[in-house]
């Protein structure tokens, strides 16, 4: 299984990958293999606050549909228009490249000390070991 250990990572199987105050945010490949292939992916939470634990939006699977959780504190700022039905409507990019193309939202961080809080790559393994 991929896991980059570059990124950060929630119980609820996000990943975060901080650049600044900005954080781009997707599923981790352990999630996207459990749901299997997606077939829609929203998110209608952009230019919104949030706080952290707070749903942003939602991935659903043939069988499945799951909620998608902030990381962290913030302002939602992008939806990965590849995954987007209004425009390139791709929502097995999550499935292919979760760490890559498939990344779902874009925030600005409102809130730094949340970092602390998640996990290594390390401490994600165990979790889901």
């Amino acid at each position: 299984m991929n896991l980059p250990t570059d990124l950060k990572y929630t119980k609820e199987h996000e990943w975060v990958r901080i650049e600044g105050s900005t954080a781009t945010i997707g599923i981790t490949d352990y999630a996207q293999g459990e749901l299997g292939e997606l077939v829609y992916v929203e998110v209608e939470s952009v230019d919104e606050d949030l706080d952290k634990d707070d749903v942003f939006g939602t991935v659903e699977a043939v069988k499945t549909t799951s909620d998608l959780f902030m990381p962290l504190s913030g302002k939602v700022t992008e939806f990965n228009a590849k995954l987007d039905e209004s425009d390139g409507d791709d929502p097995t990019l999550v499935n292919s490249d979760p760490y890559g193309e498939g990344w779902i939202i874009k925030m600005e961080i409102s809130d730094e000390s949340e970092i602390e809080e998640l996990m290594d790559a390390e401490a994600y393994e165990e979790l889901i070991a």
